[in-house]
């Protein structure tokens, strides 16, 4: 990442440090001055023009984003898109920054949200002030593996047990399969259920810096091609998925351990900043969460927690990651707690985030500037990115558990969207 250095003036609001070295406006070899980007709630062409100015100033490429880039080669998207037309305009916005403290990520960040919702980037910007002030948020991600859920159907329940039985036998024989298909990624583990006359598998890789659903497959079709020439008995029909995975869908099998990255992120807000961010307490904070989750238990969600796909849409859209898999990432449990001292423990685990820095469409000129506005473009970061991710959405659930605390859910909205909306270009639903 770009090295910053952050300060909070009187309103909470976050400054920069450019990097050494970093390209300035001015010819004069001295150092920058500390630059903060206008509120996110300006939305004049001058605040435009002026968030772009500090931020190429600070560093930061913003050409494709900004739309002074060359548009990419057709033949390049070959792979990502088929019938090319153009490209999909979503407006992105910056927030920032916000302090984190983790295993990989380590400083301050400015993060690029693309999304059409009103209030979103500003209540971001509102958390990561009040986050900012109490030292930031701590993020750490334990795991990482992607699945993938072959069947296999035999002709009698005594085939299929003699399969599961025999499988865990072959698993260096199919770690070897895998290492074959792909540099990176690699066989883990391998489970078998016996249901009836078929048998469920479930193979768990590791996948580098890439998010790994294409690779994960390409290498369980090896190992299916693999266990056909060696199984006992031949099955009567197999399938290379057969939705045990939980690919695209919330299910509750990561919390077991993982699917994609198993990532955490907690921050300790004093009383004060409570008070200040919100205008309510820890009492009411934790008495709100309690009737949020009580209320998502009835609808049989699976995990609990806010807003996690408002965070994780926006960033995933802006980093050219795959946004349908918001659809599992949403499994996620969101923490409030009151401690004695009065202040606010907030957590978030996301046992089932599906990132990559590297792969997808990660290369695309403006997920490229994305990822790189974070310091996760390529190789190597997709450790960092993932400990991202946790400390925004963490962030995401304290202003929708804050602001509900505080009565100000409604208003805000009222206050900060769809101001762009007029008689003119209104459609008939809105």
């Amino acid at each position: 990442m770009k090295s910053t250095t952050l300060e909070i003036d009187d309103c909470g609001s976050g400054s920069i440090q450019p990097p050494n070295g970093a390209p300035c406006a001015s010819s004069k070899q001295e150092a920058p001055p500390r630059l903060r980007l206008p509120a996110t709630t300006d939305a004049s062409r001058e605040a435009l023009d002026e968030r772009r100015r500090r931020l190429r100033e600070a560093g930061y490429c913003i050409d494709q984003i900004s739309g002074a880039g060359t548009e990419i080669e057709p033949a390049l998207l070959a792979g990502s898109i088929e019938g090319f037309v153009g490209f999909a305009k979503v407006p992105l916005g910056v927030a920032g920054p916000v302090r984190v403290h983790g295993s990989a990520a380590q400083g301050d960040f400015f993060v690029p949200f693309a999304t059409s919702e009103g209030t979103l980037v500003a209540s971001f910007q509102h958390a990561f002030n009040a986050m900012n002030r109490c030292g930031g948020a701590a993020a750490l991600c334990t795991d990482e593996q992607v699945g993938r859920a072959p069947c296999f159907e035999f002709a009698s329940l005594a085939e299929a047990g003699e399969f599961a039985r025999w499988l865990p036998s072959r698993l260096s024989i199919l770690q070897e399969t895998t290492a074959g298909t792909s540099r990176y990624c690699r066989l883990r583990t391998c489970h078998a259920s016996v249901v009836g006359n078929t048998v469920y598998t479930l193979f768990e890789f590791s996948t580098g810096d890439a998010a790994g659903q294409n690779m994960v497959t390409l290498s369980t079709q090896a190992i299916c091609d693999r266990l056909l020439v060696d199984m006992p008995k031949k099955p009567r029909s197999w399938l290379v998925e057969s939705m045990l995975s939980g690919d695209k869908r919330a299910t509750p099998m990561a919390f077991r351990g993982a699917r994609g990255r198993n990532v955490s992120a907690e921050v300790l807000l004093p009383s004060r900043q409570v008070e200040r961010y919100w205008r309510t307490d820890a009492e009411k904070m934790e008495h709100t969460w309690r009737h949020g989750i009580n209320g998502a238990a009835q609808t049989g969600a699976v995990g609990l927690q806010g807003n996690v796909a408002n965070a994780l849409a926006a960033l995933f859209i802006a980093c050219g990651q795959d946004v349908a898999c918001v659809a599992e990432a949403t499994t996620a449990l969101t923490r409030v707690e009151r401690t004695q001292a009065g202040e606010v423990y907030a957590s978030i685990t996301l046992p089932n985030l599906i990132v990559g820095t590297v792969g997808g469409g990660t290369y695309l000129p403006t997920a490229l500037e994305c990822l790189s506005m974070l310091g996760c473009a390529g190789a190597g970061h997709a450790r960092k990115f993932a400990e991202i991710c946790a400390v925004v959405a963490l962030a995401g659930e304290l202003a929708i558990i804050g602001a509900m605390s505080g009565g100000q859910f409604a208003s805000a909205h009222a206050a900060g969207g769809r101001k762009g909306i007029t008689s003119s270009n209104r459609g008939n639903g809105a």
